[in-house]
């Protein structure tokens, strides 16, 4: 059973430094664009009302904040809609979500500048493009000693194994190689990948507390290369995350994109 944070009045109001922590940290938009937030598509118009409020205050750390059914009925929209707004929100460590519980205003000392996770079909359709992916592998296998420790199980445990490509206008953009703990998502294989993404699916049903990653260009490996249309001597942008929940690791990615279609790209605000 998982502890739940105890709450705080949603009426009572910030410490001046409570209140300064978070408006650094969410950078609300100014007055002005509050009041404009009509002419942004929806689930942006509910992270960004959210956003502000964080930012003046109005939920210390640790606070319930709205459910997503009393956000659905405030703005209209759908609850796959504020679904998207609350997740962004956790991607960016302003938030905490319980299942079956709720959403708090996030501990500020998990409110840190940092590499975001996201959904690469939503970065995609963002962009006004087409993303589909095809799964060229989805099975359930024994770990190998590498996996088994990235995963903190014994080798030989049955774990989740898929190899996804991703997609952007036609033109192969990420081979995903990723390996799944079945504990903290037993239904992973079920789901059908060509619609819904992994990320999307793991994040909904194991969000994610801590994440561990490392960015290098290197070369990929045959399949790699053959998947992504390439050369095994081309160069590659390869990123390997590790994700856990609380201490207990979700999955295990290699991501490779080859080198002319992919940049990183970062934005600080002290």
């Amino acid at each position: 059973m998982k502890s739940v944070p105890r709450t705080k009045s949603a009426r009572s109001l910030p410490a001046d430094g409570v209140r300064t922590a978070y408006a650094a940290r969410a950078r609300a938009p100014g007055a002005g664009e509050v009041r404009a937030v009509s002419a942004v598509v929806p689930f942006e118009q509910v992270k960004l009302y959210l956003k502000s409020r964080l930012a003046a205050g109005e939920w210390t750390p640790g606070t319930l904040m709205p459910s997503e059914a009393e956000l659905v009925q405030h703005f209209g929209v759908s609850r796959m809609t504020v679904n998207r707004a609350l997740r962004e929100l956790q991607l960016e460590g302003l938030v905490d979500r319980v299942q079956g519980v709720g959403t708090f205003a996030a501990q500020l000392h998990r409110v840190s500048s940092s590499l975001v996770i996201r959904d690469i079909h939503e970065e995609i359709v963002l962009r006004g493009h087409t993303h589909h992916a095809t799964v060229h592998l989805a099975r359930e296998e024994p770990a190998g000693a590498q996996a088994a420790q990235r995963l903190g199980v014994v080798a030989g445990t049955r774990i989740f194994h898929t190899l996804i490509v991703h997609y952007e206008n036609g033109v192969a953009l990420q081979c995903e190689d990723r390996y799944v703990n079945p504990e903290c998502a037993p239904d992973y294989l079920s789901v059908d990948f060509t619609q819904v993404t992994p990320t999307h699916y793991l994040l909904d049903v194991a969000p994610l507390w801590e994440a561990h990653f490392s960015v290098q260009a290197g070369l990929p490996t045959a399949r790699e290369a053959k998947l992504l249309g390439l050369k095994t001597s081309d160069p590659c942008l390869i990123v390997a995350r590790r994700t856990s929940n609380r201490g207990i690791p979700i999955t295990q990615a290699r991501l490779v994109h080859p080198a002319g279609h992919y940049q990183i790209e970062g934005v600080f605000k002290p």
